[in-house]
């Protein structure tokens, strides 16, 4: 399935979460050194090690996981171009905190129990990922669909793989993580307390953009294009459907004799959150094809 533009244009927060957990992983986690940063109920609550709240999300504690786990913060690169770099930062502050704090309230809730007593939770950015999968599940629509040895599948399926791959990699210690980061989607997707319009600080932004400007080459800052983009259209007002157009002429297909946008495909893109007229014209730039159509669509949402 294709997540928009290869590499990490307009994903700057994404591109630093991939270079932090890849590099703190491979000098600490693999080494051993993940015990160190993994949550118990022993070590944050009775002995009050607090710094493992924050340690804990930046660090994977197998190789497997990492590649996973990498695989999969990259993949969902597509949903900070959707809704741009600042609330997606939101997004994953929210989702790591809330993250956080419910494995703690779990490990206390449990800690007498056979289920969870004495257990360490496996570290790792589980929040953010399994959060996305909520998102992933409701926005993202299925555009092929196929049989292997007569089993159904879709483009979709091999996502949900590599997510059930980590949910599973180290059983309950990674289980538990895992469905505390989907609780924190489904909170986040119900918009409880107008999270989903919230933003980060522009000057606190622009200062993190700037402190992080040596390991972002080639992403430009989301507020400067913003500004330029704006000045350009003030300048040079266009038609919006031209507007519409220009801004993916460079990836589209070939225009050729198209028939008219099957309207199970417009009301997909409709539910997804798009205008109609967005939509009609996105799929035909697209030819009809539903994986393009999204694509270009969430990428004039950065714009």
């Amino acid at each position: 399935m294709n997540a928009g533009p290869a590499g990490f244009y307009n994903a700057p927060v994404t591109k630093g979460i991939v270079l932090t957990c890849g590099l703190v992983s491979v000098l600490v986690g693999t080494q051993g050194g993940a015990r160190v940063c993994s949550l118990s109920y022993q070590k944050v609550v009775q002995k009050l090690e607090l710094w493992r709240l924050v340690t804990s999300p930046c660090v994977f504690s197998s190789t497997p996981e990492l590649l996973f786990g990498l695989y999969l913060v990259y993949f969902f690169r597509v949903f900070e171009r959707q809704i741009g770099s600042n609330k997606y930062l939101v997004f994953l502050l929210f989702s790591t905190a809330f993250t956080t704090i419910l494995e703690v309230v779990t490990l206390a809730a449990f800690r007498d129990t056979r289920l969870l007593s004495g257990i360490s939770l496996t570290p790792g950015p589980y929040g953010l990922i399994f959060a996305s999968f909520v998102a992933f599940f409701f926005d993202i629509p299925i555009s092929t669909r196929f049989k292997v040895f007569g089993a159904h599948f879709s483009d979709k399926s091999f996502v949900y793989l590599a997510g059930l791959q980590l949910l599973l990699s180290s059983w309950k210690r990674s289980l538990v993580p895992g469905i505390c980061g989907m609780i924190a989607g489904f909170i986040y997707k119900s918009n409880v307390l107008q999270i989903r319009r919230a933003k980060f600080p522009e000057g606190l932004a622009a200062a993190t953009a700037q402190l992080f400007s040596p390991f972002m080459s080639g992403v430009s800052s989301p507020s400067t294009n913003g500004r330029a983009n704006a000045s350009r259209e003030a300048t040079n007002p266009a038609p919006p459907d031209q507007a519409f157009q220009n801004r993916f002429v460079a990836t589209a297909p070939p225009l050729s004799a198209l028939l008219p946008p099957p309207e199970e495909s417009v009301s997909t893109l409709v539910a997804m959150g798009f205008i109609r007229e967005d939509a009609l014209q996105a799929l035909a730039i697209a030819r009809n094809d539903m994986a393009t159509a999204t694509n270009l669509l969430l990428e004039s949402q950065v714009h």
